[in-house]
């Protein structure tokens, strides 16, 4: 078994083999379509017989919530690439009584490039500068470096505090 989870984990390593997974994704992206406003009560049969005039569908994959429930989008992926633009056509058509709002080519998820949220600043630490260096002053303070010192909170409620 630690065999085993040691190959898995090597095989991940490998950069060989993740460029070509990101190679096979990106050909798969080319080949797929993201649907947006998909009715919920929609099934990937009824998905597939409206994109079937574009081409030869592979997968249909509608996404889902924690609970089962659809989130209201799609992904349809073709054979060949290209039904991707035969697809792009049937933007704003109607399917099961709704309008598609976005049928645009898939994007490939690029890892790393999410958005950076810095940290927000939280009022029980203490006031951190992220700054150069600053040497401490000559004297220390006694509640510690970088903390003030704070009033203690009435051991009651008080309402006119």
């Amino acid at each position: 078994m630690q065999a085993k989870v040691e190959k898995e984990m090597s095989s991940a390593e490998d950069p060989l083999t993740a460029a070509a997974s990101q190679a096979n994704k990106e050909e798969l992206d080319a080949r797929s379509v993201f649907v947006g406003n998909v009715d919920y009560s929609c099934t990937p049969e009824e998905v597939q017989q409206h994109f079937q005039a574009c081409g030869t569908v592979n997968r249909i994959t509608i996404r889902t919530d924690k609970f089962g429930q659809p989130k209201g989008y799609a992904y349809v992926e073709f054979l060949e690439v290209e039904a991707v633009q035969e697809a792009l056509l049937l933007n704003e058509s109607e399917l099961h009584g709704r309008q598609l709002k976005q049928v645009t080519s898939k994007r490939t998820n690029v890892p790393g490039m999410k958005q950076f949220r810095g940290r927000r600043p939280n009022p029980y630490m203490g006031f951190r500068a992220r700054g150069p260096y600053m040497p401490p002053p000559f004297m220390f303070s006694p509640y510690g470096y970088g903390k003030v010192p704070r009033f203690r909170a009435p051991m009651r409620y008080n309402p006119y505090y």
